[in-house]
């Protein structure tokens, strides 16, 4: 998706993956994201939706989809890339070839609904991998955490009552897409949404999150988590109004890999969502990399980025 003046554009990737050159991080993985295949789309969207992204984008110009999402050529390879990189990066760790990974991709994916496209969304990458860890490695608990400062509406739409999964979101409110109230739990109360007013800062985002997400993902136990990683929490950001740095995206990152070494032998996959003013991008991507990097698994082996 690439329309004129739009803030979802192709200088965000590219903000991202200069800041995360290779001299930078020698020890990275780098690797091309391969394509989803269909049946990895249809686990989380309906048929008739797959159809619509992977067949009909224009030959130029663009079709809007809503408001804020459109179709231009080259957006099904994209989004089949922003699936397969997700889905490889599950395959990664959970064969071993990596213990933790970030997919550097583009168009966002988390406001994707089963049938519907959605803030700026195609398909949604981490409810594909999320499903792909069950489905395919046998995973019994995943869990989903999503920091976005936009709540993840289509991710919960479509796990929140899938046997195995927690999904907890930290995320202003009120805004877009005004889902992600506390009191939406989901049948089995493994939705966490811990929704913050605008000018939210790092001691308040911070603590909101030691005292509601931490516990839930602690008492989970999950043996993989997958990380919605949106950047545009940052004070910079043009679309939202949190007061956050690059430093409370590496804090969050580190302890999600604390959590994930107690219950996940390390095991973390995170896929880039939203982030918007391209200097900030560029700072939290670096941060959250680091943070992901900090612990080096055995054997050789390093962290990946897809």
């Amino acid at each position: 998706m690439e329309t004129s003046g739009h803030a979802e554009k192709r200088t965000r990737l590219s903000a991202v993956l200069d800041a995360l050159a290779e001299d930078r991080f020698p020890d990275l993985v780098r690797l091309d994201a391969p394509r989803a295949e269909l049946t990895d789309i249809l686990r989380v969207h309906t048929p008739d939706y797959a159809r619509l992204i992977l067949e009909g984008e224009p030959t130029e110009g663009w079709h809007q989809l809503d408001a804020d999402t459109a179709l231009s050529p080259g957006s099904a390879e994209a989004a089949l890339r922003v699936a397969g990189a997700s889905i490889a990066a599950v395959d990664g760790v959970m064969t071993g070839q990596f213990r933790r990974a970030f997919c550097a991709v583009r168009p966002p994916g988390h406001h994707a609904r089963p049938a519907n496209a959605m803030g700026f969304c195609l398909f949604n990458g981490i409810a594909i991998a999320a499903k792909r860890a069950m489905q395919v490695h046998g995973l019994i608990r995943v869990a989903i955490i999503d920091f976005d400062v936009h709540h993840g509406n289509g991710t919960q739409e479509m796990l929140m009552d899938e046997p195995g999964m927690l999904y907890a979101s930290i995320h202003q409110a009120p805004l877009y897409p005004g889902t992600g109230l506390a009191d939406e739990r989901g049948m089995r109360g493994r939705i966490v949404n811990v929704p913050l007013p605008a000018g939210t800062g790092s001691a308040q985002w911070r603590q909101a999150f030691e005292e509601r997400i931490s516990p839930a993902i602690e008492a989970f136990s999950p043996e993989l988590i997958l990380i919605s990683a949106g950047f545009d929490g940052h004070h910079d950001d043009p679309l939202a109004g949190f007061e956050l740095a690059a430093a409370d995206f590496s804090w969050i990152t580190t302890t999600l890999v604390h959590l994930a070494d107690k219950s996940a032998n390390g095991r973390v996959v995170s896929v880039l969502e939203g982030g918007y003013d391209l200097t900030a991008l560029g700072q939290c991507s670096v941060a959250h990399v680091q943070a992901l990097s900090g612990q080096r698994p055995p054997e050789g082996k390093y962290d990946a980025a897809i």
